[in-house]
């Protein structure tokens, strides 16, 4: 298992590299260029800066997130050709700066929502929240409006402001667009992309839906072990893979996450996961917690147990945290919060080691008795 960070660049995270390095075990830094428009080719020098500042500090700059998919890709419009011939140069230009693995999602218009970006939790840390009646009683520009107003002035990763202005007319050509729609086109793209990806060596690896479910009544097919068992036999391919994040699929509790990761990873397909933990109220409104157990509705301790029994060799990080101790940072991506869960996920990842070195020294010894 290789720990990972995620780190938006000097220009626009409160977070520095510098504060990364302190965080023990921390291999690898998660990156991506957030100033390319979505679906241009990513430039090879603009690339390998981001490595050269990434590696200066000993880390490896080996996963991507996100290289996002062009609204005409999702849409399945005769112009998504040209934007998949895009996707494939980049990916070329990133396997040839060392890039191991591509995180990125199929969501129409919206990566990822929420109501509030800074509920106050009962021990005084703020967190993100998704309470549904709020998002029933307004409208998606007032939803980005909201999003805009409580980002602390960052850059939101999946609310480009660019690409939002286009919002309504998004809308519009939605319409009509169904689940099984939503799945060709997914199919189409990946049918393109996936061979590229096995040529240069690197392994895709679709993120959830966050939440789980439509939103606003669009479209959402990443949202189950289903659905996500249909996506990766669409192209059988170990190149077209799964960022498994307990939190968006733990959002909805018919999700079982610590099964979902077992058969995902028996079949080879998780290069990437993010652990984090949600607490789910009666109603289904969710909100962030810490890392532990005990603070949400996820079992921490069970999915990272079948991580290692799997002997995940592949790439994680801590994700969303809370806001803790007075920071002011982009709204879940704080430091303090997000380096106490790699240290709570190592802690468990290194008792389970503990206790297995503990079982195999006794059947070595057992073997030596019969002997």
């Amino acid at each position: 298992m290789k720990m990972t960070f995620r780190w938006f660049g000097k220009e626009h995270d409160t977070v520095s590299l510098d504060h990364i390095r302190q965080i023990p075990g921390v291999e690898g830094i998660v990156g991506a260029l957030y100033h390319i428009p979505v679906g241009e080719v990513w430039p090879l020098d603009d690339i390998l800066e981001l490595k050269r500042q990434v590696n200066e500090k000993g880390f490896h700059l080996e996963v991507i997130e996100s290289v996002n998919v062009h609204e005409d890709i999702k849409l399945g419009l005769p112009s998504r050709d040209r934007y998949i011939e895009n996707y494939k140069q980049t990916i070329r230009n990133l396997a040839r700066a060392g890039v191991k693995v591509i995180c990125y999602n199929f969501m129409p218009i919206f990566d990822w929502t929420r109501s509030d970006l800074a509920k106050r939790r009962p021990d005084g840390s703020t967190v993100l929240a998704y309470e549904k009646q709020k998002i029933e009683q307004i409208d998606p520009e007032e939803m980005i409006r909201r999003i805009e107003s409580g980002a602390n002035g960052f850059l939101l990763p999946g609310w480009e402001p660019e690409r939002l202005k286009t919002i309504k007319p998004l809308f519009s050509l939605y319409k009509g667009v169904t689940e099984d729609d939503l799945f060709d086109h997914l199919r189409y793209f990946l049918e393109q992309i996936v061979p590229v990806a096995e040529e240069c060596g690197v392994r895709m690896a679709l993120h959830p839906d966050d939440p789980p479910w439509s939103v606003f009544g669009l479209p959402r097919i990443a949202t189950n072990k289903e659905n996500l068992d249909r996506i990766v036999h669409m192209v059988n391919s170990p190149a077209n893979g799964l960022t498994l994040c307990s939190g968006s699929l733990g959002a909805n509790p018919a999700n079982d996450v610590p099964d979902i990761f077992r058969h995902f990873l028996r079949m080879g397909r998780v290069p990437f996961a993010h652990v984090r933990n949600v607490e789910i109220h009666a109603n289904g409104d969710f909100e962030e917690t810490s890392h532990r157990s005990c603070d949400g509705s996820l079992n921490i301790c069970e999915i990272m147990k079948a991580l290692h029994e799997a002997d995940f060799q592949g790439y994680i990080r801590p994700d969303h945290g809370r806001m803790i101790w007075g920071e002011q940072a982009r709204p879940g991506y704080g430091l303090y919060d997000r380096a106490l869960g790699i240290m709570y996920l190592l802690g468990i990842w290194d008792s389970l080691e503990n206790e297995k070195k503990k079982q195999e020294g006794e059947k070595t010894c057992s073997r030596s008795i019969q002997v």
